[in-house]
């Protein structure tokens, strides 16, 4: 198939949707033309997925060929591969593409199957995602080498009512001939983990004992198992053709290979009639609740499935459902507004109320692609912000997959000398460790050490989202059963991990690494960790106080047999109390943080000369590693540390802790310690921008806005320089939104009262948004002259809301609004709202 430039088309229905509908811009993510450059990119933002499954948004007729990528996915589903690289053998973990179901073809008489790798022209290409109604739209006008001209019209769906259920849809009309029309239809088990370039010559066949058959006229199958985690996997498709509307008798021919499955329909077609071909698939895991075998339920399900308009609007209604709940309403530019629209669907795509149904965890490149095998790493941090306030159901499910691996984290931590629960930094099917101990670096061609394993904060990360999750919701149930489990073993690593220096009457937390990744070690001392990380320290003692808290919580519920169960002792809980408040924290010579023990000693880099040399220097420890030198010797950061207290913790927050912690503390150094640590900071990482939009914002809000671009533009644009093909950012896309939502309106939630500050940046005119919160839905709505809060009619007690110091006593159905003048509430009135 030849590449095609930008060439609109006066029959493309998309052209007109696009054209006609005004609010289109922000809802429909378009691409016009075929760029092989960045095909893998597409696919990736133009995944579909319903939080339980997923398929990348490669084209019906391709398979993977260093340009396209239909990879298929089921959340949770891992396999591991021993590989013999260099000599050096390496066994890891991935998430598995399974069997290819979207494949959809076709041929005019006897010639050649459509495939991007063909000899038709393509005369015309247009793809929109509809990200309102979870629908992949395309359309192709084909021109073979005999000038037949041949329009193609998909729609493609993951249902979001039925977890288990996908359909594409095939209209295919000559324009210009008439003839045998053949259309085919696969289940393609053939395939592999390809999609990450850097892993190549790693072992990538996860699917063995495939095989597959017919059910009923119109229904074949593919069954396949993965090779070390034997996880049973079945689909089944139903393909049906009509012509005009009608359906018709077709020969129908199938052929059942070794790996695959093809379904072949053939017709005689006049130029002009219409063709739809509605092929309907069905996936199911022995993972799966409820069945009694993947097969039959597969079968069963593509049975009896709806027809394919009935299942659009059943899917169409379930998206319309999600998006009343999790809508943020930006009055700003459309390429803002599609921005977040586009973030919100695949944070909602990757992580829905079907996926609390599951043991999954958040995977930091969604169900887009193969980047870091699917691995689960910190980045629930940045999500769970988005999901607490709307889905907090969902929220606890995924906090329980952390609980369920809590054994295997404490034989982590034992297994290095220490008490509690180790959690992992990156993890997958059972919570073990699956961090890889090398890395290449293509751009020396060497291996280089990873010694991320070392950045032991993500059980820090845990137990704020535990925290947050508690503050949310009061979800007594929880913290009782799960949450103050995982608060106490974290709580025993740390105290493990601390180390008592008696002439300063400090704790010591060496060999660790902190969020910034560039310093694993010293330069005398590489690998072996930092000493007294800033972020590691403070998140240490604050992380302690939250174990006291729910120490004294649970305690006055009188929450029987917790505590005994937990062997928690009045020593213990009076070690803890000690040691957050001791903990040590370096200072630099001018008075700000430092972001961990020997930081000023480090030399300043030539960020200028590297920014002019290499252009982007994300990357920069590989940049160095190339030159034979080491991020080790330099103040150099690859996203934020210190600055990512100021993205957990308000400045009052902040303060309060480095005061508890026996140290001065003005926060009126925050926006020097800001200036200074940017400065610093490659933006190596997705993550750094959605931080520092946020810390900027305090003081800077021109400079917030434009941060904050750039962190919704890090999918939509590969600003990382290709590494979406291999699955969007997912804690970014997340956090970007999470900055609208909490960020810009001073949202917040403290000793039991929700807190509104609005910020909004000139460029964001007004802001509006539901939360759930203490069992009330609340709306907000923010401009630069007044906030706006009101509640539904419920059943919850009153909540306290403190708007810019304008403190109010919020009952069901009712309503505030506060009056800003130059960021101080002047005046509030409290009503009773109508039903909403």
């Amino acid at each position: 198939m030849a590449a095609v430039g930008a060439r609109s088309d006066p029959g493309c229905e998309l052209c007109s949707l696009t054209a006609s509908d005004g609010d289109s811009g922000a809802w429909l993510l378009t691409y016009l033309g075929f760029d092989p450059d960045t095909e893998g990119q597409r696919e990736a933002l133009l995944t579909l997925a319903n939080g339980y499954q997923s398929v990348r948004g490669a084209l019906a007729e391709s398979h993977a060929d260093g340009v396209h990528y239909p990879g298929v996915y089921v959340a949770g589903c891992y396999n591991r591969l021993d590989s013999l690289i260099d000599g050096v053998r390496h066994e890891d973990e991935s998430i598995v593409n399974l069997p290819n179901w979207v494949g959809v073809t076709f041929r005019i008489d006897d010639g050649p199957w459509s495939s991007p790798a063909g000899d038709s022209t393509v005369d015309h290409h247009h793809v929109g995602l509809d990200v309102r109604g979870g629908l992949l739209l395309r359309e192709t006008v084909l021109v073979d080498s005999r000038g037949r001209r041949t329009r193609l019209r998909q729609r493609r769906l993951v249902s979001m009512a039925d977890p288990h259920l996908a359909v594409v849809d095939t209209l295919v009309r000559p324009e210009n001939w008439s003839g045998r029309l053949t259309v085919r239809s696969t289940l393609d088990g053939t395939v592999r983990n390809t999609n990450v370039a850097d892993l190549s010559r790693f072992a990538d066949r996860h699917l063995t004992e495939v095989t597959s058959g017919p059910s009923g006229d119109d229904v074949v199958w593919l069954h396949a198992e993965t090779s070390q985690s034997r996880l049973r996997v079945a689909q089944a498709a139903r393909t049906r053709v009509r012509v005009d509307g009608m359906s018709v008798e077709a020969e129908r021919t199938r052929s059942f290979g070794s790996d695959a499955v093809a379904d072949e329909i053939s017709l005689e077609v006049a130029s002009g009639q219409s063709v739809e071909v509605e092929k309907t698939v069905a996936m199911y895991t022995s993972h799966d609740r409820a069945i009694s075998e993947p097969g039959l339920a597969a079968r069963e399900a593509a049975h009896s499935a709806c027809s394919f308009e009935r299942v659009v609007a059943d899917h169409v209604e379930a998206w319309a459902s999600l998006w009343r709940r999790f809508e943020v309403v930006v009055e700003a530019d459309v390429r803002t507004r599609l921005a977040a629209n586009v973030q919100i669907f695949h944070v909602l795509q990757t992580l829905s109320p079907h996926t609390a149904d599951l043991d999954a965890g958040v995977p930091a490149r969604g169900l887009h692609g193969e980047g870091y095998r699917g691995h689960i790493f910190w980045d629930e941090m940045f999500v769970f912000g988005f999901l607490n306030l709307r889905l907090p159901e969902l929220t606890r499910a995924l906090l329980l997959y952390r609980f369920r691996r809590l054994p295997q984290a404490r034989r982590l931590a034992t297994a290095q000398g220490l008490r509690g629960a180790l959690f992992p930094w990156q993890s997958g099917s059972d919570g073990r460790e699956e961090t890889p101990r090398m890395f290449f670096n293509p751009r020396s061609g060497r291996w280089m050490a990873d010694n991320s394993r070392r950045q032991f904060h993500v059980g820090l990360a845990v137990a704020y989202n535990v925290w947050s999750y508690w503050e949310a919701t009061a979800d007594l149930g929880f913290l009782a059963s799960f949450g103050a489990e995982m608060l106490v073993e974290n709580a025993r690593l740390w105290a493990s991990l601390a180390v008592y220096d008696p002439a300063d009457d400090r704790f010591d937390i060496r060999g660790v690494m902190g969020p910034d990744e560039f310093h694993d070690g010293y330069p005398d001392r590489p690998g072996g960790g930092i000493d007294n990380s800033a972020y590691v320290n403070v998140l240490a003692s604050w992380s302690l106080a939250r174990a006291l808290d729910a120490y004294r919580v649970l305690g006055e519920n009188e929450a029987a047999g917790v505590w005994e169960r937990l062997r928690v002792t009045a020593e213990e809980i009076e070690h803890w109390d000690y040691l957050r408040r001791r903990m040590r924290l370096c200072f630099l010579s001018n008075g700000l943080l430092s972001q961990f023990e020997g930081y000023e000693s480090l030399r300043e880099l030539d960020w200028a000369g590297y920014r002019a040399r290499y252009g982007n220097i994300g990357r920069l420890d590989q940049i160095l590693e190339a030159e034979g030198d080491s991020c080790l010797r330099y103040r150099a950061s690859k996203q934020a540390d210190v600055l990512m207290l100021l993205y957990l913790f308000s400045a009052e927050e902040l303060t309060a802790l480095v005061h508890q912690m026996g140290y001065p503390f003005d926060p009126a150094s925050i926006p020097e310690t800001v200036e200074f640590y940017l400065a610093r900071t490659s933006h190596g990482s997705t993550l750094s921008r959605v931080t520092h939009a946020w810390v900027l914002v305090r003081g800077d809000r021109r400079g917030s806005w434009e941060m904050l671009g750039e962190a919704l533009e890090s999918d939509l644009s590969d600003t990382q320089g290709g590494t979406t093909r291999e699955g969007i950012h997912l804690g970014a896309m997340a956090g970007s939104i999470d900055i609208l939502q909490r960020c810009y309106s001073g949202f917040a939630i403290r000793e039991g009262v929700l807190w509104l500050h609005p910020q909004l940046p000139d460029e964001l005119r007004n802001l509006e948004f539901d939360v759930r919160y203490r069992g009330h839905w609340i709306h907000v709505r923010c401009d630069h002259a007044s906030v706006t809060v009101s509640t539904r009619r419920s059943r919850a007690a009153p909540v306290r809301i403190d708007i810019d110091g304008s403190v109010h006593e919020l009952a069901s159905g009712s309503r505030v609004r506060v009056e800003l003048r130059r960021g101080r509430a002047v005046d509030g009135t409290l009503e009773t709202a109508p039903d909403l």
